[in-house]
């Protein structure tokens, strides 16, 4: 396997959280890289969700190369090969999609970088697998839930598995997910609801991502 696709694979199996992020403007982009950094997150997805989403990702990827060497900064949401290549060209460590695709697959691994695209059915995932994919969103997490792992996971045994969407930042939902067989998850707007009595900074934000990956981190000691 290319060494910068298993790099990126190897830091999502160790952090085995992804928060899932977007917003308009930058600044508040950087704010929560920084938080959810801080808080142990070395593993970070942002998404094609808006008309600033490239410019955005490329400001986060300067704060990556200058303050974070050791994040992994990659781009979801990602529905065509073409924009695929708008964010490979920016830096993009990995590309992950809410679809399975040819197009973009191949134009991923061109680039020899780790692509994880978005699966809902059996059929769906063997098309994946065949595509040369080792990771595989299960999305809608919420729609198919942990159950839908284990009556799958026998099937596909060299295919791993990361619910987005469904997951919540408790310890319940992040042990039931674990518990069922997947090897990460992402944590979208759930995970970035501020609580009512928390202050004008992100502090809160830290603390919930050191929460969720003490959480999950507990998990993996036990199975």
């Amino acid at each position: 396997m290319n060494q910068a696709k298993q790099n990126a694979l190897d830091k999502i199996f160790g952090t085995s959280v992804i928060p899932v992020y977007y917003h308009d403007d930058a600044k508040e982009c950087l704010a929560v890289l920084e938080a959810c950094y801080a808080g142990g997150m070395q593993v970070f997805e942002f998404t094609d969700r808006g008309n600033a989403a490239l410019a955005n990702f490329k400001v986060l990827k300067t704060a990556a190369r200058d303050q974070y060497p050791d994040l992994k900064l990659g781009i979801g949401t990602i529905k065509n090969a073409k924009r695929a290549a708008e964010f490979i060209t920016a830096g993009a460590d990995f590309i992950v999609s809410p679809i399975m695709d040819q197009g973009i697959a191949e134009t991923v691994h061109q680039h020899g970088l780790l692509w994880i695209p978005g699966c809902m059915t059996p059929t769906e995932i063997a098309q994946a697998e065949q595509a040369g994919a080792t990771l595989v969103k299960l999305f809608p997490g919420n729609v198919l839930g942990a159950s839908f792992v284990g009556a799958v996971k026998s099937l596909f045994p060299g295919i791993s598995f990361m619910p987005t969407g469904g997951v919540a930042p408790t310890k319940e939902s992040i042990q039931e997910w674990f518990t069922a067989g997947v090897k990460a998850v992402g944590l979208g707007s759930r995970l970035f609801e501020q609580d009512a009595q928390a202050g004008d900074g992100k502090e809160w934000l830290t603390e919930r991502c050191r929460q969720v990956l003490q959480w999950a981190g507990q998990h993996q000691k036990q199975v």
